[in-house]
């Protein structure tokens, strides 16, 4: 993708959107009174003589719509769609929370912004499209001083609305001025927009993130944190979300823990939150513990104030952190994931163990599994795969159509290791089928001689909705075929897959406390709408045409 940042729109809820600006200096965010219409703009009007009744969802003439989204080997694994950062009481703020957004760029690649507070209380924010280093510049961080700062990289399929989604949002309210940034999936979204609409707010993103802001404005709760958890009582769904105001780093969770959130502190007594640990190792942050389910943390100039003020059932977290998601150097739900996935490979080699020669992985995310899978079966684990780290989301592609293009272009078999062989390759999970049949093929043709494939997870049945851009679930090839008939669709000799059962047992007591939604189809929060908005941002930005009108980002 081409480097595209641009300084953030106002998300200002009571005013006209800022025009997109390739302008230097940050926005300023100075208190407004809050839902004043305005006469020349109505964000879900259709009337507007250049737009249609919907937008193409996955191919745009935009530049910043991803060409390549329509290659199956760019949506074959779920994505996790954001994460986030705030940092309280570091003059260097800004530069801390830039580096930590690079340790997390893994969980979102298409757009990252920062929001920091100023000595004269003004918050100031930067947004872009692209990568954390395309986005920001020395000369960039430097128009954002403060020691209050949090950031956000995001992942989306969105096209033209997608810089008008990317966060932190920052708006202003009676109160003052308040920014958010948003790790997760609100399932009862279009009941809370349309009811905010109903009683006149008005929207400028397509995100429900927004929503939130809403809510806190028009509470009546006080001081501001109970603001934010009078806001809260009314979101379904997943949320790990971190907020600024003039003076207060504010973290919460949702009452179910879905998605991971981390407190550390520097040295220097600065406190930190981020998505996962490996984001306080860069910066020189201790772990000290994560923000419970339900629990809202308050950071000022009187220290850190715990609040488990929401009611907070049974813990459900994501499993696929473990699986997927998180780097192999986190420590995630207070469990370590390279241990984890370490433990998942060697379940594996014990319950469908193969006569092999060699071991490899699918890079990167199968490659701890595969160490454990080669360790307890005592053969040899090898590199027989060789990733590109510069194959990005736009390429063209030549006239003459070449066979498994997009996967050759990110995986390069190694002969040498390969030919001859009888080959056990492990993956992470098998979504729809086929980058797994098309990473058969190149194995093959690299002269591999038998081609077994073990997937460290169990099979995904079921769509999620808690944060996690997965396809519908007629699309999960898991909920359509039986392993065997999965088999000969890939094409490889044998496939197993890591057992439901085993992977509980593995878990031990902490077993209950983990979501598995997507292997087993039971959701812990069932939504209570017809459909429900994927993870990512697949409509339209508001401008041109309601969200009724938007199927493609929506599941029933």
């Amino acid at each position: 993708m081409a480097a595209t940042s641009s300084i953030s729109s106002s998300l200002s809820l009571n005013a006209k959107p800022n025009k997109l600006s390739n302008n230097s200096k940050p926005h300023r965010f100075l208190r407004t009174p809050f839902l004043k219409p305005s006469s020349s703009f109505s964000p879900l009007s259709s009337s507007s003589s250049s737009s249609s009744s919907s937008l193409p969802l996955k191919v745009s003439s935009n530049p910043l719509t991803p060409l390549a989204a329509d290659n199956d080997d760019y949506d074959e694994k779920p994505r996790e769609e954001c994460g986030v950062v705030g940092i309280y009481g570091d003059s260097e703020a800004s530069r801390l929370c830039y580096l930590a957004l690079h340790a997390l760029q893994h969980r979102g690649q298409e757009g990252a912004g920062i929001v920091t507070v100023s000595k004269d209380k003004v918050l100031q924010t930067i947004t872009g499209v692209g990568l954390v280093s395309e986005v920001f510049s020395e000369t960039k961080l430097d128009q954002l001083p403060g020691d209050i700062a949090i950031g956000h990289v995001r992942y989306s399929t969105a096209g033209s609305s997608m810089l008008k989604n990317v966060q932190p949002f920052v708006a202003g309210y009676r109160f003052g001025s308040v920014g958010v940034a948003h790790n997760g999936n609100l399932v009862n979204y279009t009941k809370l927009r349309a009811d905010l609409e109903e009683n006149g707010s008005i929207f400028n993103t397509s995100s429900d993130t927004e929503v939130v802001l809403h809510l806190i404005a028009i509470s009546k709760a006080r001081p501001f944190f109970m603001r934010i958890v009078d806001a809260c009582e009314k979101l379904q769904g997943a949320y790990s979300m971190v907020f600024v105001t003039e003076d207060k780093l504010v973290a919460v969770r949702d009452p179910h823990g879905f998605r991971p959130l981390v407190m550390g502190r520097r040295s220097n007594g600065a406190v930190v939150f981020a998505s996962e640990t490996c984001a306080l190792d860069l910066i020189e942050a201790t772990y000290e513990r994560e923000v419970y389910p339900g629990e809202v943390l308050v950071v000022d100039k009187d220290g850190v104030k715990c609040q488990c003020l929401m009611p907070h059932p049974e813990p459900k977290q994501c499993i696929f952190e473990h699986i997927y998601f998180s780097l192999p150097n986190s420590i995630v739900f207070g469990r370590s994931v390279y241990e984890s996935r370490h433990v998942f490979g060697e379940i594996l080699a014990t319950e469908s163990p193969v006569d092999c020669d060699v071991v490899i992985a699918v890079p990167d995310s199968g490659v701890v599994a595969a160490l454990g899978y080669a360790a307890k079966a005592g053969v040899a684990f090898q590199q027989g795969l060789i990733r590109s780290h510069y194959v990005g989301r736009t390429f063209i592609e030549p006239s003459q159509k070449i066979r498994d293009f997009g996967v050759k272009l990110k995986l390069s078999p190694v002969r040498g290791v390969l030919e001859g062989k009888r080959v056990v390759v492990v993956d992470d999970s098998i979504v729809r089928g086929t980058t797994s049949s098309k990473i058969v093929r190149l194995l093959r043709e690299a002269g591999a001689k038998e081609v077994h494939m073990r997937i460290a997870s169990p099979p995904i049945i079921a769509s999620c909705y808690y944060g996690v851009d997965t396809p519908s679930s007629n699309e999960l090839i898991s909920n359509r075929m039986s392993v065997d008939e999965i088999r000969d669709y890939i094409g490889c000799d044998s496939l197993a897959f890591l057992s439901f059962e085993t992977l509980k047992k593995h878990l031990g007591e902490d077993s209950r406390s983990f979501c598995y939604a997507c292997f087993t189809g039971d959701y812990p929060v069932k939504p209570t709408e017809d459909k429900v908005k994927r993870g990512g941002d697949f409509i339209d930005d508001g401008l041109v045409g309601g969200i009724h009108n938007i199927e493609g980002g929506w599941v029933r």
